[in-house]
């Protein structure tokens, strides 16, 4: 083996078990809970989030996936009432488009034997990540989704709209303005705008789990490590 291959692998199995530890430390009932994104049940979750921040609880999952770039920022409560301009200045990022939102979408056309997102290509939920300077095109996602399924089910089935914020906040665990696909109470299969990976530098910023809590990872490390489907669905 490589010895630079050898030596990242070493890094991961430390950096795994660090965040067992992590995790054997909290209560006893929690010592055999998962770290990875996978679903959790609410009870487990809140137990969870409530032991230890959500910074710290995103930062381990971060860390065991063997994500290295990214960095938590807290911003100023009035966050949302400024410009995009203001909230690129408040982050640092290089860029208005750097800025970018994780949005629950629901399948309303969906089959009704479709309920959970068990199934990545046909999920009753989509977790969608792309630019505030963007505008989502529904019939793309429509259209890819179709495809993905090799058109064995009809187009007419797929219609990815809004999720209910209440709906959104049940299944992700996170509320509004603090959506980030990273360690969701539900492994919702998520969706990246093919804009996002041309974004120079590769580092954008999206929620970080609490309103006033903003993450920025490099662009890459996200991928490798969220595996979502990229797709050239926005326009400007």
């Amino acid at each position: 083996m490589d010895p630079w291959a050898e030596l990242e692998n070493t890094q991961k199995r430390i950096l795994q078990r660090i965040a067992e530890l992590e995790l054997f430390l909290l209560p006893k009932h929690l010592s055999n809970l998962s770290i990875s994104s996978t679903q959790h049940s609410p009870e487990e979750y809140n137990i969870i989030t409530s032991s230890r921040s959500i910074e710290s609880h995103l930062t381990t999952i971060l860390r065991a996936g063997g994500v290295r770039d990214f960095l938590f920022k807290r911003v100023p409560s009035d966050y949302y009432d400024t410009t995009l301009e203001a909230r690129r200045e408040v982050l640092g990022a290089p860029t208005i488009d750097h800025l970018c939102k994780s949005i629950v979408m629901v399948n309303t056309q969906a089959h009704a034997s479709v309920t959970d997102c068990s199934n990545r290509n046909n999920s009753k939920f989509y977790v969608v990540v792309i630019q505030y300077t963007a505008k989502l095109n529904a019939e793309t996602l429509k259209n890819y989704l179709y495809t993905l399924n090799n058109g064995k089910i009809p187009k007419k089935k797929f219609n990815l709209r809004l999720a209910p914020e209440k709906e959104s906040l049940k299944l992700t665990g996170f509320e509004h303005n603090g959506v980030t696909c990273i360690g969701m109470k539900t492994d919702i299969p998520v969706i990246l705008d093919e804009a996002i990976t041309k974004l120079d530098p590769d580092f954008f910023w999206l929620g970080g789990g609490e309103i006033d809590l903003k993450l920025g990872i490099r662009t890459s490390e996200f991928i490798d490590f969220i595996k979502p489907f990229v797709v050239n669905c926005s326009s400007t």
